[in-house]
């Protein structure tokens, strides 16, 4: 399997990503997503390093077709879908590749990590020279409290769906490639994901 940046390709699918809602819905979504009081539904004792205690998570009707266990990440509207039964989805709001770094393929979870190290690729060093070799796990991490990696059979593409220690750019499309969520976000969706977990990237 061949991962895409060109809308052309077969695992691309033109104009998906926009039928699961306008953008201007999407940032009325939004704005109700920052005024949510995650205290009431939050374990109190979730680590959530450096960030205050907050959720972009809701149960929707699932518009993306596919399969309970199902991860559908629209990049567009910068959301990822988790199917469920009955025909609904836990929507997250997540930080999606800027421009020039957009990708979309059907992957899977080939691996996950609880407050993962990091070992920047050589094209992201060759870029970013300032950038460490290695970073161990922690709140410093821009990996965040958890990271699911993206595999094509046995293969790591070499992308993540993992939290963030920037919680500010959930929402934007600021990052080379991997899908950023909340830390309390990606411990929820960590939670409920399994190796082998079904993933959908459109553009």
């Amino acid at each position: 399997m061949q991962l895409s940046r060109d809308r052309r390709s077969p695992f691309c699918h033109p104009g998906s990503a926009s039928a699961f809602g306008l953008n201007s819905a999407a940032q009325a979504d939004r704005d109700y997503a920052a005024t949510y009081n995650a205290s009431v539904t939050q374990d109190d004792n979730l680590d959530l390093g450096r960030q205050t205690q907050t959720t972009t998570r809701i149960v929707v009707a699932d518009p993306t077709g596919e399969a309970p266990g199902t991860i559908t990440v629209d990049t567009e509207n910068r959301y990822l879908y988790l199917s469920m039964a009955g025909g609904h989805a836990m929507r997250y709001d997540v930080g999606v590749g800027r421009q020039g770094f957009e990708w979309s393929g059907v992957v899977h979870v080939g691996r996950k990590a609880e407050w993962p190290a990091w070992t920047p690729p050589p094209a992201m060093l060759k870029r970013r020279p300032d950038l460490p070799r290695h970073m161990a796990g922690g709140i410093d991490n821009p990996l965040g409290a958890r990271a699911m990696y993206l595999y094509s059979g046995k293969r790591d593409v070499g992308y993540r769906i993992h939290g963030s220690n920037e919680p500010d750019t959930i929402g934007q499309a600021v990052s080379s490639g991997c899908i950023r969520m909340l830390n309390a976000d990606v411990e929820d969706l960590y939670n409920r994901v399994q190796i082998g977990t079904k993933v959908v990237v459109l553009r």
